[in-house]
């Protein structure tokens, strides 16, 4: 919940490679109170069963701009290794092009910021949400 002090952050991840939700990602938020101060760690989530992450930390006052880090490597380590159970070689090599996401995005207080991450194992796209 946002107050005039603060902004809020929510994120969801769907993979568009099965048009499915992306859970048990790790999501790391990050913060800072200007172009030219240092992140902070505010700690982290991780994306449940519907790729959700419902319990995000809250900003600090002051937040100018905001970084989410997703942790895609190990979600398509494991689709992989869930799928190879049954199903040939896979002609890749299994490794991730993109093993981490980060999106970084400015604020202004008061107001809420969804932002999805849409994946698949080649690429992503971010926007921001309602």
């Amino acid at each position: 919940m946002s107050t005039s002090a603060t902004a809020s952050v929510s994120t969801h991840i769907l993979d568009t490679s099965v048009g499915r939700p992306a859970g048990g990602v790790a999501v790391r938020l990050f913060a800072r109170s200007g172009r030219d101060a240092g992140w902070q760690a505010l700690g982290g989530s991780a994306t449940d069963p519907d790729g959700r992450c419902k319990d995000l930390p809250a900003l600090p006052e002051g937040t100018t701009h905001v970084r989410l880090d997703f942790a895609v490597e190990p979600y398509f380590d494991k689709k992989q290794a869930d799928a190879q159970q049954d199903a040939p070689a896979n002609r890749d090599s299994g490794a991730v092009f993109f093993p981490e996401v980060a999106v970084t995005f400015a604020v202004t207080p008061g107001e809420h910021y969804h932002v999805p991450l849409l994946l698949n194992p080649f690429g992503y796209s971010v926007y921001r949400g309602s």
